[in-house]
């Protein structure tokens, strides 16, 4: 199976629902003439032409709006914010339109719209261009979240959120885009909605996405070699909706488990799996929960307070003997 980077994958799933569908169009900041800020869109002006691959002011609030309008009247626009950080600019049109525009309309209206880029820490970015904010758009009805951790999952979610009725916000690590991962070279889809056991083990269950289940996948064997432990990790990969039976099947497997993510502690992701695994299993934990998320401050600039303030293999060490009870 052929290897592609992250980004390229996310470029190959936008080429390909661009040559499908004529209704599907590219606007965002840079996404024409200089390929995308991350080369996402690498190609795509020259492919499909100025009509279809459109450069924007630095307006998100605008173009965003723009897509929610476009994607009401019958086209299917994916709107690239250059990053989420600056998605906060354009939270009216993205929760008080797209969200609710069928809802209010009696399912008269649809807003079939992809509001896609880059999120969380990017390396020594500071405070207002490092923060994962994915809980902002979980906590929206009528909003589908998707955080893909994989090159593969990228594609064949992207893809399928292309192809969706309601509006998805898709959001992409941006270390993530360097990275390569096996992709297959048939189309594929992925359906929103289900998650992926991307390591299968029999003591704790870690659930992580985007980032950090990256980040887990490569130090998976030292962590099972330093708390003796065997780890399933569980990539829900949608955040909402979330694949419950998936996440509650491993966790009636393993009976302990370690929720790991790149967002702030306070009211985020993790404390809303949390409290769906206590309720629905809490019979079955041998341990409570442990979370493991970015510490409550903004983010520093220094590369090595940055460090400290994401989540780490030590924290994500010492959680795992907490629920083995190794302290």
């Amino acid at each position: 199976m052929p290897e592609m980077l992250f980004r390229e994958a996310l470029g190959r799933a936008m080429a390909e629902e661009l040559a499908a569908d004529e209704r599907v169009f590219l606007i965002g900041e840079e996404v024409a003439q200089y390929d995308g800020a991350y080369k996402v869109s690498q190609g795509l002006l020259e492919r499909f032409g100025p009509e279809r691959i459109i450069d924007t002011p630095i307006a998100e609030l605008g173009f965003v709006n723009l897509g929610v309008g476009a994607a009401m009247g019958g086209m299917r626009p994916i709107v690239e914010v250059m990053t989420f950080n600056f998605a906060i600019l354009a939270l009216d049109a993205i929760v008080n339109t797209a969200a609710k525009v069928r809802a209010m309309s009696a399912g008269q209206l649809s807003c079939p719209i992809v509001i896609r880029g880059a999120g969380g820490a990017g390396g020594a970015l500071a405070a207002q261009h490092s923060q994962a904010l994915e809980s902002q758009y979980t906590h929206i009805p009528g909003l589908k979240v998707v955080c893909p951790s994989t090159a593969a999952d990228a594609y064949g979610l992207l893809r399928s959120a292309i192809a969706d009725p309601d509006p998805v916000v898709f959001i992409e690590s941006e270390v993530l885009y360097r990275t390569k991962g096996e992709v297959p070279e048939a189309p594929y889809t992925l359906p929103l909605g289900k998650g992926d056991i991307k390591r299968p083990g029999t003591d704790v269950t870690i659930i992580a996405w985007s980032r950090q289940m990256h980040n887990l996948i490569e130090m998976a064997p030292a962590l099972e070699e330093a708390c003796a432990v065997s780890i399933e990790l569980v990539d829900p990969r949608t955040l909402r909706p979330l694949d419950e039976e998936l996440l509650f099947a491993s966790v009636r497997k393993t009976h302990r488990v370690v929720i790991v993510e790149e967002g702030f502690r306070y009211n985020n992701v993790g404390a809303e799996i949390s409290d769906r695994i206590q309720r629905s299993c809490f019979d079955d934990l041998d341990a409570p929960i442990e979370r493991v998320s970015s510490l409550d401050v903004p983010m520093p600039y220094a590369p090595p307070l940055e460090a400290e303030v994401l989540p780490s293999q030590e924290r994500i060490a010492a959680a795992i003997r907490a629920v083995t009870y190794q302290t």
